[in-house]
């Protein structure tokens, strides 16, 4: 088939569904649908994984940009409000240690310097817990917004848990009725190529071939376009990540009425960690853990310890096993094939990246959809550049809470402390943090994926304590003042605010309203 370097783009197939897939079609469709053809090629035999439940509030703004419903989202897809993470045992493995990363930044964070003021003024006290009030609200079980807060608008800074499957169904329905998403369900049979290498058709067994100008790789783990068609290597970052297994699954509360955390739990094992996310009628809870630290049998026995110290019941079914390498693909962006998703990589799940990353290659496609062929070159380049610089430093962070841990009880934990598994960016960044905060200057981008806001909550909620920080006399009346503010509007949400379960039975019932 001929070269078509001068042609415009108008033809954009999205190969796999689930959240990636209907998430980047929905984006596009919103965006462009007057001019493009958008289709979504999904297999009838291959189910998604389901069991990405958490998100950044960044899934707010790429809902309401689709035209999404809040309140149908509440009431189709189990959701409920994340308002950050909780780490259990993470810093000396104690019942008593936990720290937050909530979703709102520090009071007056921009303003003064926090870090020292709270080193010399609350030592004793978590640093989130002075410097922020949302960790109060998640202490207390409240929700992020009032009865009468308009749909995506929000009192506090705020994101969703939801059932992962349901989600992939919710917006598929969306794409199709409302955005005019074409949707083919049938099986990838073939590649047919260009002269000039571009992908020029997808065939398939009963629809025979479907032509595109743009390919959008979902496909998950297989990679089929990218990795599998092009051959695009995989980059493993396990010797940084350990954590290659995950155990899933879903637990029923005792009843209707229990209590929905307001925040992701995340607590830390022997060789790993567990998830647990509280939706409307159960919890997600799952094990992460490393292969080559735990074997399957003990990794099942300490899911089934865990859930049992939580109250959950004793009869429940065998864990989901799910087998990952974390890494990802060399290249993102290969001539006119995109991959998003799985199928560009995966890390583990813990700080709920992976949603986050989907949201982000999908919104710039969105932006900056090349209008020809020729410029297709020149944004698969800019994509590219950002999304490698955008995995070293989600890396960088999720590495962090290991290194910063004073466990040393497993091997798993002496293990992560090794010079050679922390990356050189890390190293480096944490000598500096000796004696200056994280700040603008460490993280340079202005879509950073963790603001230096987030890098602060876990360097000292995991008890990194800097050897010498700058802080004046007006620095400290200054900083102060916001911890007080931060009291204050502890002190006014608390009583304003109802619990999560509230609020979320009341959507149910009676919608929310729209702005």
């Amino acid at each position: 088939m001929s070269d078509t370097s001068g042609h415009a783009i108008q033809r954009v197939i999205v190969v796999g569904g689930g959240s990636a897939g209907w998430l980047t079609a929905g984006l596009l469709a919103a965006e462009h649908g007057a001019r493009l053809q958008i289709a979504l090629l999904e297999s009838p035999t291959v189910p998604p994984i389901g069991v990405g439940e958490g998100t950044w509030p960044t899934m707010r703004d790429s809902l309401r940009d689709i035209g999404v419903s809040e309140a149908a989202l509440f009431r189709e897809c189990e959701a409920s409000f994340k308002q950050g993470s909780r780490f259990n045992r993470w810093v000396t493995g104690q019942p008593d240690d936990r720290y937050f990363h909530p979703f709102v930044l520090p009071q007056g964070y921009t303003e003064a310097h926090l870090a020292a003021a709270w080193l010399q003024q609350h030592p004793a006290a978590p640093f989130a817990e002075v410097a922020s009030f949302q960790p109060h609200l998640c202490l207390q079980g409240r929700a992020p917004k009032q009865f009468a807060t308009p749909e995506y608008a929000a009192v506090a800074n705020y994101a969703y848990h939801f059932d992962a499957g349901k989600f992939g169904v919710f917006l598929r329905a969306h794409c199709v009725e409302r955005l005019g998403v074409r949707h083919v369900v049938d099986e990838l049979v073939a590649v047919q190529s260009r002269d000039n290498g571009d992908i020029a058709a997808l065939q398939t067994k009963a629809h025979g071939a479907i032509a595109g100008d743009l390919f959008i790789d979902c496909t998950g783990m297989p990679s089929l376009l990218l990795g599998q068609h092009y051959g695009v290597k995989f980059v493993s970052q396990k010797h940084v990540l350990f954590c290659d297994s995950a155990l899933a699954l879903q637990v029923p509360y005792a009843d209707e009425q229990a209590p929905i955390a307001s925040q992701t739990l995340s607590t830390a094992q022997g060789s790993g960690w567990v998830w647990d996310i509280g939706l409307q009628t159960r919890r997600g809870v799952g094990l992460v853990y490393s292969s080559a630290h735990q074997g399957d049998d003990e990794a099942q026995a300490v899911l089934r310890d865990y859930i049992a110290s939580t109250g959950g019941p004793a009869d429940l079914p065998p864990a989901r096993k799910l087998g990952f390498e974390p890494g990802h693909r060399e290249t993102f962006w290969h001539r006119n094939c995109l991959a998003i998703g799985l199928s560009a990589g995966f890390l583990e799940p813990l700080e709920a990246s992976a949603l986050a990353l989907i949201e982000y290659s999908a919104a710039f496609l969105r932006d900056q959809l090349p209008a020809t062929r020729e410029a297709v070159d020149i944004v698969a380049r800019r994509f590219n550049q950002g999304h490698h610089y955008r995995w070293a430093r989600i890396i960088d962070f999720l590495k962090l809470h290991y290194v910063l841990s004073q466990r040393r009880d497993t091997d798993f934990w002496r293990d992560n402390q090794r010079a050679e598994s922390i990356p050189d960016a890390l190293r480096d960044a944490l000598a500096l943090w000796r004696h200056l905060p994280p700040s603008r200057y460490d993280l340079v981008r202005h879509d950073e994926a963790f603001p230096s806001a987030s890098y602060q909550y876990v360097l000292y909620g995991m008890g990194f304590k800097p050897e010498s920080l700058p802080c004046s006399g007006r620095d400290a009346d200054q900083a102060a003042g916001y911890f007080q503010e931060a009291a204050q509007l502890t002190r006014k949400m608390l009583p304003a605010l109802p619990s999560n379960r509230e609020l979320i039975d009341h959507i149910k019932r009676h919608g929310m309203p729209r702005i």
